[in-house]
């Protein structure tokens, strides 16, 4: 076994070896009692950190909702603003507005061909990573075409 600490007296009676050896189990049993507690507080800390990050992902969740919802709102409020624009319009300048776009799409598709002839392949295959990307975002880059369109027609009848 281990020897005494020097500033111990050592028992001289076998009653007085029992009262050390009883206050030693004392104090062993203080010192673990303190240990668990800080086991425990280690536990109810990881615990609390599973609790808030449960809490966080709760509140990222409600917020991804609520962002889709605004979301479809605006187009909603966008599309109602350009039906109401293209109502407005006289028949002469949608006709216009008609023959216009047809000949936008024919020459984006004059120009796809082109693009298609003449880019790289490096550079088609990095462009297409792009346009997945865009296409991922399409509730935001809608919102933000819808809040341009109505921020256009308020400027336009202050005006």
């Amino acid at each position: 076994m281990t020897q005494p600490p020097h500033d111990e007296p050592t028992a001289s009676s076998p009653e007085e070896l029992r009262e050390q050896v009883e206050q030693t189990r004392e104090e062993l049993g203080e010192t673990v009692e303190a240990l668990a507690a800080k086991t425990r507080v280690k536990a109810r800390a990881q615990e609390k950190a599973a609790e808030v990050k449960s809490q966080a992902a709760a509140k990222a969740g409600e917020l991804k909702e609520q962002a889709a919802l605004q979301a479809g709102q605006l187009k909603e409020k966008a599309a109602e603003a350009a039906a109401v624009v293209q109502d407005k319009l006289p028949g002469p300048v949608k006709d216009k507005a008609g023959q216009a776009a047809g000949q936008v799409r024919a020459k984006a598709a004059e120009a796809g061909q082109l693009w298609e002839e003449k880019t790289p392949e490096s550079v088609r295959f990095t462009t297409s990573q792009a346009a997945k990307v865009a296409r991922g975002n399409r509730p935001w880059l809608a919102a933000a075409g819808a809040a341009a369109a109505i921020w256009l027609l308020c400027r336009r009848r202050k005006g």
